[in-house]
């Protein structure tokens, strides 16, 4: 089909919750996609932070094809091989005790809330449920998580909401603490804000409020949705900061493209949810827990010092190119978000470097830049040089 076919299909079939610029995908090598004539783009979305090995990936295709071949899906009432090898690296890796295998990031948090709750209810009773997030985040799109999110612009049409959740600052301890009380069972975070600018939280500020969690038995909810699984140059973003979160929720690029999520809980909280108190149809598919083994066994340590070091080279040319609508560069790894300077839109920026070749992203009043974990100097230096030619 031409894109122009594949748009028409889709608008006629699909229903339009998607503001999609006029690009239809067909396939990809590395961090390059192509559209269905043969044109050439440059990806730094990489599907918003899902295609960490990029495209093209041989081993990655050859685990998929060799577990659908073995056993597509079976039920969570029986045991299979790919998820528990997954769960043991994951934990192994983190430090974590287990690991509870969802579907979407969203499905994900919303695990995380109930497992809080539960842990709360267990050990105090009613009265003690709510839980504390940040302005300016974002948590999902569920009734749960939409109302989990510190932006008032997601709390519209579907209403009731689900109750619970107060709001503090972003690395403002003070704000927490007034916002806090007597019903609190557990504060939830974005170490790097994703949706709301790609905005890091401060070293001593997640000390100070991972100490305070503790001394107040308020489990410390991490959302990696966007920041785990290589994105920031470390497995997990919590390793940066030297935490060990209570509940930490995972998504996107586990399993390299697949749709896979779930939650890591701690050794104070693996036995919150027990049999019955939680499940999910497709959780630890195996085909999808095959390919995020393939995942894990790319992102050694070497991998993840060189997804540093290509964050650093691109914040550095992103700079360097001086552009008059651009200010400075923020983020971790290759999790990068770039200021628009006044008068400018960044919906506006984004469309243009999508017209001549780069697919970025947005977020907040800003660019985000997600590429592929794998992406090349080469693939770096063009979507560079496109950014100059058409923002200069």
């Amino acid at each position: 089909m031409t894109s122009q076919a594949i748009q028409q299909l889709t608008q006629d079939f699909v229903m339009e919750t998607y503001g999609r610029f006029p690009v239809a995908l067909d396939h990809g090598q590395g961090a390059t996609l192509y559209d269905p004539e043969g044109r050439a783009y440059i990806d730094f979305t990489s599907g918003i932070g899902v295609n960490a090995l990029g495209y093209g990936c041989q081993p990655w295709a050859d685990a998929i094809a060799a577990q659908a071949k073995k056993l597509g899906h079976t039920s969570n009432l029986f045991y299979t091989e790919p998820p528990a090898k997954l769960a043991e690296c994951l934990c192994r890796r983190t430090g974590e005790s287990c690991v509870f295998f969802a579907n979407g990031g969203g499905e994900a948090n919303e695990g995380m809330i109930k497992l809080a709750r539960k842990y709360s209810f267990d050990k105090y009773g009613q009265g003690r449920s709510t839980i504390i997030t940040l302005k300016n985040s974002f948590h999902g799109r569920t009734i749960t998580t939409l109302k989990a999110t510190g932006q008032d612009v997601f709390h519209n049409f579907f209403f009731p909401f689900t109750e619970g959740f107060r709001y503090a600052d972003a690395g403002n301890l003070d704000s927490l603490l007034e916002t806090a009380g007597e019903d609190v069972c557990a504060v939830m975070v974005e170490l790097v804000q994703g949706e709301g600018g790609v905005l890091p939280l401060e070293q001593s500020y997640v000390t100070a409020l991972a100490d305070l969690c503790a001394q107040r038995d308020w489990l410390l909810l991490v959302d990696e949705v966007q920041t785990g699984v290589g994105r920031t140059g470390t497995l997990f973003a919590f390793q940066q900061y030297g935490i060990l979160p209570d509940v930490v929720s995972f998504a996107k690029g586990i399993a390299g493209g697949l749709p896979m999520s779930g939650i890591m809980a701690n050794e104070k909280c693996r036995k919150v949810l027990g049999p019955g108190m939680h499940a999910t149809t497709f959780g630890g598919n195996p085909v999808c827990a095959a390919a995020g083994l393939v995942v894990q066994e790319m992102l050694n340590d070497r991998f993840l010092k060189e997804v540093q070091e290509k964050g650093d080279y691109l914040r550095k040319g992103i700079e360097a190119l001086h552009l008059p609508c651009l200010g400075k560069t923020r983020g971790l790894g290759l999790m990068i978000g770039i200021a628009v300077q006044d008068g400018w839109s960044n919906q506006d920026l984004a469309k243009r470097l999508i017209e001549n070749g780069l697919l970025v992203l947005t977020a907040g009043p800003g660019l985000r830049l997600l590429p592929p974990l794998v992406i090349s100097q080469d693939e770096m230096d063009q979507g560079l040089e496109i950014m100059k030619k058409t923002l200069s």
